[in-house]
């Protein structure tokens, strides 16, 4: 496969600082019809990720959004084929993947991103499993 994280990824990526409050980062989802908002350091860094489902953990609104945040954040540069993204995600159990470049976020990948190469056609399976021959069992 040839294509790079760069192809698929969406590049317009909204993102938040952690002392902002929770029931701000849900506003912000809901405006722009997202399920996942990239957390920044002042250097515009990923330092997080929250997601939808980190609202099932309820700490309130008013709380900010660094109590949400998991120590270590994973990223993948652009110019990676989607196999390496694909595989971080899988081993991890994530659904978003962060998009850098020279630490920066340039874009953000998610799960239905890469199902869409399967649903476009652009994947192709390297070596697709062979039908397994019945055997013919003699008495």
């Amino acid at each position: 496969m040839n294509i790079k994280i760069a192809d698929l990824m969406v590049r317009n990526v909204v993102t938040t600082e952690p002392h902002k409050s929770i029931g701000h980062i849900k506003e912000i989802m809901t405006k722009n019809h997202i399920s996942c908002v990239p957390v920044v350091n002042s250097d515009n860094e990923p330092v997080g990720v929250v997601t939808t489902n980190d609202f099932k953990m309820n700490p309130g609104d008013s709380s900010p959004v660094s109590q949400l945040l998991s120590g270590h954040v994973y990223t993948v540069p652009a110019y990676n084929d989607v196999s390496v993204a694909a595989k971080v995600m899988r081993k991890h159990h994530f659904h978003h993947l962060i998009v850098t470049h020279e630490k920066e976020i340039v874009g953000i990948v998610s799960s239905f991103d890469l199902l869409s190469l399967l649903d476009e056609h652009k994947f192709t399976m390297k070596n697709p499993p062979t039908p397994k021959k019945k055997r013919n069992h003699r008495d």
